[in-house]
């Protein structure tokens, strides 16, 4: 191996050579679908649009000739700030002005958010760490690639309720740690951290010199009560928001996921130092879209009706499925993640609801990394439940029917 292949191979080996979408084509490839196909395997959701978009981008139209400033316009900001004010209990703690930032959809914020850790941290010596959830959202490992960080995967199991162990982590790992994508609501399994766990690993942050970077997109997909957040964990130890980057978007709580809208809301002394980074390699938002956000966050009809949906839906699951699987419904999020492990695990029951009953979901693995203990997603397959009501029952009854045989 040349002087200089050493390196590149340590940065690709963190990233996944193919997304779960291409394997799982791969996968069905030789099979015809056994009756008419309903796809569960995308969380994109398909609830209406919220009525006001129209009007609001209409409203904004002429500012598409404008060049954004990075930061975002004073409305977005405020918006944004009024909303996590309310919801997180934030006591106007948060600096409107330093620490909101627009993003270009929760992914662009998230591939980055490791680099800026890192530059703002500079940490010297050891090869720096990136820590995330295992299964985790693949755009986590491209964050460390990006970074050139080494990519650390934290088996998220049942027996550690489906959030990381920190309890595993050692001081030297900790000590190189730049960026910890922590997922809560977590996805695929819907769990979510509470106010103790969030405040752990805020701690080990602050102590350990690294940047949380908590994805908690799916925040305002629940069932009964909204979950704990990271901002709401660090207002309450009373130290204010340093370490700690919260990254949310409106793809999930107000159906808008071609708007492409996301928010990074923290630590005002590395959101500034990003902001000085994105200015000069990020894309801006553009004005008229950051208009539908501040309108979307200053709204929450839209998203308790969203809600609702979500609910009923689940409850057509837990109607169906209980008997196979037991309780299937998660504290959030909109998918299914269940354990299939008695029918010969993830793959084998993907293939089979595909070729007996049209029903296409995605394999556990295909969501997680191989590890000294396997793969923690081997006996699982994510249903998403994005389609209608209707739709929903159609597809589950079909995979009661081929499993319950």
């Amino acid at each position: 191996m040349s002087s200089d292949a050493a390196p590149k191979a340590a940065r690709s080996a963190s990233l996944p050579s193919s997304n779960p979408f291409e394997r799982l084509a791969a996968l069905i490839a030789d099979l015809a679908p056994g009756m008419d196909p309903v796809v569960m395997t995308i969380g994109e959701p398909r609830h209406a649009v919220p009525g006001f978009v129209a009007d609001v981008l209409a409203g904004s139209i002429g500012d598409f000739s404008r060049y954004p400033n990075i930061r975002g316009t004073d409305a977005f900001r405020e918006s944004v700030g009024r909303w996590l004010d309310t919801r997180y209990c934030l006591g106007g703690t948060l600096d409107v002005a330093r620490g909101i930032l627009p993003l270009n959809g929760s992914r662009e914020g998230l591939t980055f958010a490791a680099l800026g850790a890192r530059d703002y941290l500079a940490k010297t010596g050891a090869r720096p760490a990136v820590l995330m959830p295992n299964p985790f959202y693949q755009t986590y490992a491209a964050a460390a690639h990006v970074a050139g960080a080494e990519l650390v995967a934290l088996d998220a199991r049942a027996e550690t309720g489906f959030l990381p162990d920190l309890d595993a982590l050692s001081p030297e790992l900790l000590d190189r740690t730049v960026a910890f994508y922590y997922a809560s609501p977590a996805n695929p399994q819907g769990v979510a951290a509470d106010l103790a766990t969030w405040q752990r690993v805020i701690t080990l942050a602050r102590r350990h010199r690294f940047l949380v970077v908590a994805d908690e997109c799916y925040s305002e997909i629940y069932r009964d009560a909204p979950p704990a957040g990271v901002l709401e964990a660090a207002h309450a130890m009373g130290e204010g928001f340093a370490n700690v980057v919260s990254i949310n978007s409106l793809s999930k709580r107000s159906n808008l996921a071609g708007l492409r809208v996301g928010l990074a809301a923290g630590d005002p002394d590395f959101l500034e130092a990003w902001a000085r980074f994105r200015g000069l390699a990020a894309p801006q938002v553009s004005m008229p879209l950051q208009a539908v956000a501040a309108a979307a966050f200053a709204d929450e009809a839209h998203v308790a009706e969203n809600r609702r949906l979500y609910n009923a839906k689940y409850d057509v699951a837990q109607r169906l499925l209980a008997p196979l699987f037991g309780p299937v419904v998660p504290q959030a999020g909109f998918f299914l993640w269940l354990d299939v492990a008695r029918w010969g695990g993830g793959i084998e029951v993907t293939r089979r609801l595909w070729a007996e009953a049209g029903v296409k979901v995605l394999p556990g693995a295909y969501l997680a990394m191989d590890g000294a203990s396997g793969n923690p997603g081997a006996d699982y397959i994510r249903i998403a439940l994005v389609d209608d009501e209707t739709t929903i029952e159609r597809a589950l009854s079909r995979v009661v029917a081929v499993l319950g045989d």
